[in-house]
């Protein structure tokens, strides 16, 4: 790092004044804007009590300006990351060492690829002292390790080239071919495919359902009552925990990204039944999370709320993709093909860098080996040549 340059470690994201912290993330991507960290940290959804210690990292130049910052956290266990490292922590234990506690550059709960290493000016000099300053903060305390997760392509390299080890995951992401319809994409699938989806909307149709899209300030405090409602009911019955508390999405709604929220509405006579949860940023639409009603799950009201009706919005609004994130190859059936993901990490102990570094030679040989096999089974009627890697996800929740 430059002798100019100032490193400095905040324990609170509020330290950081908005507009400082948004013009080092941009307005691209929402997960890493001032507004929904907040959200997450001052719900304390994100804390220490939660194993979630934030504790983000701040460079100053010479005049004492901030010109980068990265969301970063020390982990006492590995819920909520989505880049699944259990196998590794309970090697390392059986070695007589200590994974826990390390640290996580990552946007909490949020399986998002996108930016983490957030630069004022496009400048990788910045971005290696970022993570420089990442290992050597792990170092300095004895930790494992430093996990950057959902980053990009290009940060990845960066952090490559600094000893991290990289990692490939995949998504399902669904991309916009300049499609005026609905009807539109569903022409370009095969035969086969496009009668299944037709005879999943129009089975959803026949329920006579309500179904409304809302944005922003539509939603209001009695959509999130319910939501949260629903959200907690499926994840406590498939996964066990939710992850974020019902004052997080007051304060996101209240935050400088609240006009990116995009709730997908079910009622039934009138009374809230499901909902889906995304955010919108740029050229995207991410689609998050759901919840429906305990015991009224209705059939393909899923792909309805959480696929269809997105893919709907992005056709409406000239976006670019969907990200449905990862878990289901359910979704490829549906337009939703695997994109790659990337993470990078820095492992302390030379025996577990080691140990990690072949393991990850080996997984990726088998991604590209389940890429291909979902790339054959791909729904349109001529195949497109999709340069990603598909990894399961595992069970662990949305959210």
């Amino acid at each position: 790092m430059s002798d100019t340059m100032r490193a400095e470690i905040v324990g609170s994201i509020d330290t950081i004044p908005s507009a400082v912290w948004n013009s080092c993330a941009g307005d691209g991507n929402p997960f890493v804007r001032h507004g929904f960290l907040a959200a997450i940290e001052n719900s304390r959804s994100a804390a220490g009590e939660t194993g979630w210690l934030p504790r983000h990292v701040i460079l100053k130049d010479d005049g004492g300006e901030i010109v980068a910052v990265a969301p970063m956290y020390v982990k006492s266990h590995s819920y909520g990351e989505y880049v699944f490292d259990w196998g590794w922590a309970e090697a390392y234990a059986r070695a007589g060492g200590r994974y826990y506690p390390k640290l996580q550059c990552a946007v909490p709960f949020t399986p998002v690829a996108g930016p983490r290493l957030l630069v004022r000016h496009d400048d990788d000099s910045l971005r290696l002292a970022l993570g420089e300053t990442m290992t050597r903060l792990a170092d300095q305390a004895g930790m494992s390790s430093v996990h950057v997760t959902f980053c990009s392509d290009a940060e990845a390299s960066i952090l490559e080239s600094q000893g991290y080890l990289r990692r490939l995951g995949s998504q399902y992401h669904w991309e916009n071919r300049a499609y005026g319809t609905f009807e539109h994409f569903l022409d370009q699938l095969a035969s086969r495919k496009r009668k299944q989806v037709r005879k999943e909307r129009q089975a959803v149709a026949a329920q006579n359902l309500s179904i409304t899209t809302l944005v922003g300030a539509d939603i209001k405090a009695r959509h999130w009552d319910y939501f949260h409602r629903f959200y907690e009911s499926v994840v406590d019955r498939k996964w066990g925990s939710a992850y974020l508390n019902r004052e997080f999405f007051d304060l996101l709604s209240m935050s400088e990204v609240g006009d990116d929220v995009v709730l997908v509405w079910v009622e039934q006579d009138g009374q809230p039944l499901a909902s889906a949860f995304n955010m919108l940023g740029g050229d995207t639409l991410y689609g998050r999370t759901w919840g429906v009603r305990p015991g009224a799950e209705t059939p393909f009201l899923h792909f309805e709320a959480c696929y269809y009706r997105a893919i709907d919005f992005a056709i409406a609004h000239d976006l670019a993709r969907v990200e449905a994130g990862a878990q289901g190859e359910h979704k490829v059936a549906r337009g939703y093909l695997p994109r790659a993901t990337h993470s990078a990490h820095w492992i302390r102990d030379p025996g577990l860098r080691q140990a990690v570094a072949k393991f990850l030679a080996h997984e990726r040989q088998l991604l590209a080996e389940d890429m291909a096999e979902q790339e054959a089974a791909g729904p349109f009627s001529q195949k497109v040549c999709t340069p990603c890697i598909a990894t399961p996800e595992g069970p662990e929740s949305p959210y």
